[in-house]
């Protein structure tokens, strides 16, 4: 078993920035791909970036890309998404996410193991 939580959520002016953490225990992890995931009240789950296990290569969905960057610490079980210039409309509930098979994936159905996520709030 793999179990992650999500730290680094709150209230944040529009333009500002956070920085979300992910901290993974249980099983060792430093093979899998891992991602990010978000929830607006009343909407479905959306793909927000994902990371594979090396670190060399990422995925970003078209909506952040350039504003937002995902990283992992294998030696800390940690990995990280930074938000710059968020918007309103990115209020959401931020989960991470990883999926024992290698790959990139946008696909929430391909992750297995899930935080219990983390409130971001972009005021305007």
């Amino acid at each position: 078993q793999v179990q992650l939580v999500e730290s680094g959520g709150g209230l944040v002016q529009a333009g500002g920035s956070l920085t979300l953490s992910c901290v993974a225990s249980g099983r060792t992890f430093s093979s899998y791909t891992m991602g990010w995931f978000r929830q607006a009240p009343g909407k479905e789950q959306d793909f927000v970036a994902t990371i594979t296990w090396s670190g060399r290569s990422t995925y970003y969905a078209d909506s952040v890309k350039g504003r937002f960057t995902i990283s992992r610490d294998n030696a800390k079980n940690t990995w990280y998404l930074q938000m710059n210039s968020l918007k309103p409309e990115e209020t959401a509930v931020y989960y991470c996410a990883t999926k024992l098979r290698p790959g990139i994936s946008a696909r929430k159905g391909d992750y297995d193991y899930w935080g219990q996520g983390t409130q971001v709030t972009v005021s305007s």
